[in-house]
Protein backbone atom coordinates (compact mmCIF):
# COMPACT_ATOMS: atom_id res chain seq x y z
CA UNK A 1 0.00 0.00 0.00
CA UNK A 2 2.79 2.50 0.97
CA UNK A 3 4.51 1.43 -2.85
CA UNK A 4 1.63 2.16 -4.35
CA UNK A 5 1.04 5.78 -2.54
CA UNK A 6 4.43 6.58 -3.63
CA UNK A 7 3.59 6.00 -7.19
CA UNK A 8 1.13 7.80 -7.25
CA UNK A 9 2.59 10.65 -5.33
CA UNK A 10 5.82 10.55 -7.56
CA UNK A 11 3.40 10.39 -10.96
CA UNK A 12 1.22 13.62 -10.09
CA UNK A 13 4.42 15.23 -8.85
CA UNK A 14 6.60 14.88 -12.34
CA UNK A 15 2.76 15.36 -13.95
CA UNK A 16 2.51 18.87 -11.67
CA UNK A 17 6.42 19.12 -13.04
CA UNK A 18 5.93 18.88 -16.79
CA UNK A 19 2.61 21.15 -16.59
CA UNK A 20 4.31 24.21 -15.36
CA UNK A 21 7.87 24.15 -16.41
CA UNK A 22 7.44 26.10 -19.44
CA UNK A 23 10.71 25.99 -21.36
CA UNK A 24 12.36 22.34 -21.44
CA UNK A 25 14.68 20.58 -19.05
CA UNK A 26 16.00 23.60 -17.60
CA UNK A 27 13.05 24.79 -16.44
CA UNK A 28 12.43 21.86 -14.25
CA UNK A 29 15.42 22.94 -11.77
CA UNK A 30 13.20 25.30 -9.46
CA UNK A 31 10.45 22.54 -9.44
CA UNK A 32 12.24 19.97 -8.89
CA UNK A 33 14.55 21.95 -6.28
CA UNK A 34 11.13 22.55 -3.83
CA UNK A 35 10.20 18.62 -4.35
CA UNK A 36 13.16 17.61 -2.92
CA UNK A 37 12.55 19.86 0.03
CA UNK A 38 8.80 18.49 0.58
CA UNK A 39 10.02 15.18 -0.26
CA UNK A 40 12.92 14.61 0.90
CA UNK A 41 14.17 12.76 -1.93
CA UNK A 42 17.03 14.30 -2.77
CA UNK A 43 19.10 17.55 -1.78
CA UNK A 44 20.80 20.23 -3.60
CA UNK A 45 23.80 18.39 -3.73
CA UNK A 46 21.45 15.64 -5.56
CA UNK A 47 20.35 17.70 -7.69
CA UNK A 48 23.97 18.94 -9.24
CA UNK A 49 24.66 15.98 -10.09
CA UNK A 50 21.50 14.75 -11.53
CA UNK A 51 22.00 17.27 -13.65
CA UNK A 52 25.79 16.42 -14.41
CA UNK A 53 24.54 12.92 -15.36
CA UNK A 54 21.84 14.18 -17.38
CA UNK A 55 23.90 16.44 -19.77
CA UNK A 56 26.74 13.83 -20.26
CA UNK A 57 24.20 11.14 -21.54
CA UNK A 58 21.64 10.73 -24.50
CA UNK A 59 18.15 12.22 -24.23
CA UNK A 60 16.25 15.58 -22.64
CA UNK A 61 17.71 16.49 -19.23
CA UNK A 62 14.19 16.13 -18.03
CA UNK A 63 13.13 12.94 -18.76
CA UNK A 64 16.70 11.96 -17.76
CA UNK A 65 16.18 13.60 -14.21
CA UNK A 66 12.86 12.23 -14.05
CA UNK A 67 13.81 8.68 -14.78
CA UNK A 68 16.73 8.91 -12.34
CA UNK A 69 14.46 10.30 -9.41
CA UNK A 70 11.96 7.89 -10.23
CA UNK A 71 14.59 4.69 -9.80
CA UNK A 72 16.21 6.16 -6.95
CA UNK A 73 12.90 6.88 -4.80
CA UNK A 74 11.39 3.37 -5.30
CA UNK A 75 14.63 1.11 -6.08
CA UNK A 76 14.68 0.49 -2.25
CA UNK A 77 11.32 -2.02 -2.47
CA UNK A 78 13.05 -4.13 -5.19
CA UNK A 79 15.24 -3.00 -8.94
CA UNK A 80 11.28 -3.84 -10.86
CA UNK A 81 10.09 -1.10 -8.62
CA UNK A 82 12.84 0.90 -9.63
CA UNK A 83 12.01 0.28 -12.83
CA UNK A 84 8.33 1.08 -12.41
CA UNK A 85 9.92 4.49 -10.98
CA UNK A 86 11.23 5.51 -13.71
CA UNK A 87 8.64 4.75 -16.03
CA UNK A 88 6.19 6.28 -13.37
CA UNK A 89 8.03 9.76 -13.09
CA UNK A 90 9.12 10.20 -16.78
CA UNK A 91 5.22 9.61 -17.92
CA UNK A 92 3.94 12.17 -15.28
CA UNK A 93 6.61 14.38 -16.38
CA UNK A 94 5.70 14.30 -20.29
CA UNK A 95 1.92 13.78 -20.46
CA UNK A 96 1.15 17.35 -19.83
CA UNK A 97 3.05 18.04 -23.23
CA UNK A 98 1.18 15.75 -24.69
CA UNK A 99 -2.15 16.39 -23.95
CA UNK A 100 -1.49 19.96 -24.45
CA UNK A 101 -0.12 19.31 -28.00
CA UNK A 102 -3.24 17.36 -28.73
CA UNK A 103 -5.92 20.01 -27.38
CA UNK A 104 -3.03 22.74 -29.40
CA UNK A 105 -3.48 20.92 -32.50
CA UNK A 106 -7.36 20.79 -32.80
CA UNK A 107 -7.88 24.15 -31.83
CA UNK A 108 -4.62 26.44 -32.82
CA UNK A 109 -5.26 26.72 -36.94
CA UNK A 110 -8.72 27.64 -35.44
CA UNK A 111 -7.24 30.68 -33.33
CA UNK A 112 -3.59 30.97 -35.12
CA UNK A 113 -4.34 34.84 -36.51
CA UNK A 114 -5.78 35.92 -32.79
CA UNK A 115 -4.11 38.53 -31.00
CA UNK A 116 -4.54 36.69 -27.64
CA UNK A 117 -2.73 33.71 -28.74
CA UNK A 118 -0.16 35.57 -30.33
CA UNK A 119 0.13 37.78 -26.29
CA UNK A 120 -0.07 34.01 -24.65
CA UNK A 121 3.09 32.76 -26.86
CA UNK A 122 5.08 35.80 -25.67
CA UNK A 123 4.25 35.65 -22.15
CA UNK A 124 5.45 32.00 -22.46
CA UNK A 125 8.52 33.11 -23.58
CA UNK A 126 9.17 35.33 -20.56
CA UNK A 127 8.32 32.85 -18.26
CA UNK A 128 10.63 30.36 -20.00
CA UNK A 129 13.55 33.07 -19.61
CA UNK A 130 12.95 33.86 -15.92
CA UNK A 131 12.48 29.71 -15.16
CA UNK A 132 15.87 29.09 -16.97
CA UNK A 133 17.70 31.41 -15.41
CA UNK A 134 16.60 30.67 -11.76
CA UNK A 135 17.72 27.13 -12.82
CA UNK A 136 21.12 28.43 -14.11
CA UNK A 137 22.01 30.43 -10.91
CA UNK A 138 20.65 27.45 -8.50
CA UNK A 139 23.04 25.43 -10.60
CA UNK A 140 25.97 27.82 -10.44
CA UNK A 141 25.29 28.11 -6.25
CA UNK A 142 25.85 24.26 -5.70
CA UNK A 143 28.95 24.34 -8.49
CA UNK A 144 30.56 27.15 -7.01
CA UNK A 145 30.11 27.64 -3.38
CA UNK A 146 29.53 25.21 -0.18
CA UNK A 147 26.86 26.14 2.01
CA UNK A 148 28.08 23.22 4.47
CA UNK A 149 31.79 25.03 4.50
CA UNK A 150 30.28 28.51 4.62
CA UNK A 151 28.31 27.34 7.87
CA UNK A 152 31.71 25.45 9.28
CA UNK A 153 33.81 28.55 9.02
CA UNK A 154 31.72 31.43 8.52
CA UNK A 155 33.76 32.60 6.00
CA UNK A 156 32.24 33.19 2.53
CA UNK A 157 35.55 33.28 0.71
CA UNK A 158 36.77 30.08 1.80
CA UNK A 159 33.36 28.58 0.95
CA UNK A 160 33.82 29.13 -3.14
CA UNK A 161 34.94 26.67 -5.11
CA UNK A 162 37.68 28.22 -7.31
CA UNK A 163 38.79 25.20 -9.33
CA UNK A 164 34.95 24.41 -10.51
CA UNK A 165 35.39 28.47 -11.50
CA UNK A 166 38.48 28.30 -13.61
CA UNK A 167 36.83 24.96 -15.24
CA UNK A 168 33.61 26.50 -16.18
CA UNK A 169 35.42 29.82 -17.33
CA UNK A 170 37.61 27.32 -19.49
CA UNK A 171 35.26 25.60 -20.79
CA UNK A 172 32.90 27.97 -21.78
CA UNK A 173 36.11 30.03 -23.88
CA UNK A 174 36.72 26.46 -25.35
CA UNK A 175 33.24 25.92 -26.43
CA UNK A 176 32.78 29.73 -27.79
CA UNK A 177 36.50 29.73 -29.26
CA UNK A 178 36.26 26.13 -30.99
CA UNK A 179 33.49 25.88 -32.16
CA UNK A 180 33.94 22.67 -34.60
CA UNK A 181 34.91 20.72 -31.60
CA UNK A 182 31.45 18.68 -30.40
CA UNK A 183 30.51 19.89 -26.68
CA UNK A 184 31.14 16.16 -26.12
CA UNK A 185 34.65 16.44 -25.91
CA UNK A 186 33.98 19.29 -23.40
CA UNK A 187 31.83 17.43 -21.38
CA UNK A 188 34.47 14.37 -21.18
CA UNK A 189 37.74 16.12 -20.60
CA UNK A 190 35.70 17.79 -17.70
CA UNK A 191 35.18 14.81 -16.11
CA UNK A 192 38.40 13.68 -16.42
CA UNK A 193 39.52 17.26 -15.12
CA UNK A 194 37.58 16.53 -11.63
CA UNK A 195 38.47 13.30 -11.24
CA UNK A 196 42.22 14.55 -11.75
CA UNK A 197 41.40 17.02 -9.10
CA UNK A 198 39.15 15.85 -7.30
CA UNK A 199 36.47 18.28 -7.84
Amino acid sequence: MEVLSIIFELFFRFFFVGLFSVGGGLATLPFLTDMGEVTGWFNQMDISNMVAISESTPGPLGINMATYIGYQVLSGYGMGYGVLGCVTASLGLTMPALITILIIMRVLQRFRSSKIVEYVFYGLRAASVGLITAACLNVAKIAFFSSELMAETGNFFTAIDYKSIILAVLVFFGVTKFKKVHPIAFIAVAAVVGIIFKM
